[in-house]
């Protein structure tokens, strides 16, 4: 089965507001095949990063980059300067880029925020965050997290394998990590309370709903009276949450809706240097730094 789309089913779909986080570019795990694909078919007014779009955890302890990533960051930035409404919210993998959310930076037409709020069009005030904030592991036992990560990257492995096998014994893909994440009683705990106080936080600040993301686990339901939303990723269920044109919300899969594969792993051109992007990084940083100095400079008479 093809990695790809079939030019029939890239028919643009025009939604009002596009949410997708936990794409974790910079990773193998990444399928930003897809995710170009999903953005290629799409157009809209709003589009929200809800966090983890660059692996800067990962990216520090090995170099992956191939021209999947790059289409996928071109086609954001296209989507920016063509008058989209593209605003980053960082999560805890992309953490690098919350030390510049005090400057209230706009980069290529995309704004950083370290939270936002968007109004649907049927009247819904919704809270945007990645919610690493409502995680315990990250947000007290950082240590603990890296070795979450590690663990999560391994099942990713195992699960290619795994699959593998199934495949030639006539079986359809089948996610080992996500199976044991619902499997193991503490996991399923932790996913309850993490969608509880997300939701409790929303409520008590007067919102209908919450988007988040950061668990890799879509779903959509009302918890104590409020909206949870969470778009998913596009590392095992490449999922987004898109707001049609008259406020409602829908959950898309786009390996589902499209027949793909994820065995199928395609034969991505290396792309940028470590260095190059580094370098990069290091000017976007410098300017940062220049404007922030240049701001507490005294007004010029």
């Amino acid at each position: 089965m093809n990695a790809t789309v079939s030019p029939r089913a890239m028919a643009t779909t025009a939604y009002r507001s596009i949410f997708i986080s936990d794409t974790h570019l910079g990773t193998r795990g990444c399928r930003a095949e897809f995710l170009a694909d999903f953005l290629k078919s799409v157009s809209c007014e709003n589009l929200y990063l809800v966090g983890d779009i660059i692996d800067g955890w990962r990216l520090r302890r090995s170099w992956f980059w191939d021209h999947h990533h790059d289409e996928v960051l071109r086609l954001i930035l296209r989507a920016a300067r063509g008058g989209t409404n593209v605003v980053y919210v960082p999560g805890n993998h992309d953490e690098v880029m919350r030390k510049y959310v005090p400057l209230s930076p706009e980069i290529c037409g995309v704004k950083l925020q370290m939270e936002t709020e968007h109004t649907t069009a049927d009247g819904k005030r919704l809270l945007i965050t990645h919610g690493d904030s409502f995680d315990s592991v990250v947000r007290h036992a950082k240590a603990l997290a890296l070795l979450g990560d590690w663990a999560y990257t391994m099942a990713l492995g195992l699960n290619r394998y795994f699959n593998q096998i199934r495949v030639r014994l006539g079986y359809p893909y089948w996610s080992l990590s996500a199976w044991l994440k619902l499997q193991v009683k503490e996991a399923v705990k932790a996913i309850d309370r993490f969608e509880t106080a997300l939701a409790d936080d929303a409520r008590r600040r007067g919102f209908d709903g919450v988007v988040c993301g950061h668990i890799h686990h879509a779903e959509m339901r009302t918890v104590n009276g409020v909206l949870y939303l969470n778009d998913g990723d596009w590392v095992e269920s490449c999922t987004a949450l898109v707001e049609h044109k008259d406020g409602k919300l829908e959950l898309v899969d786009w390996v589902a809706r499209n027949k793909l594969s994820l065995l199928t792993r395609p034969s991505g051109k290396a792309s940028l240097t470590k260095e190059a992007v580094m370098q990069a990084m290091a000017e976007f940083g410098a300017d940062q730094h220049d404007a922030e100095a240049a701001s507490a400079l005294p007004a010029r008479t």
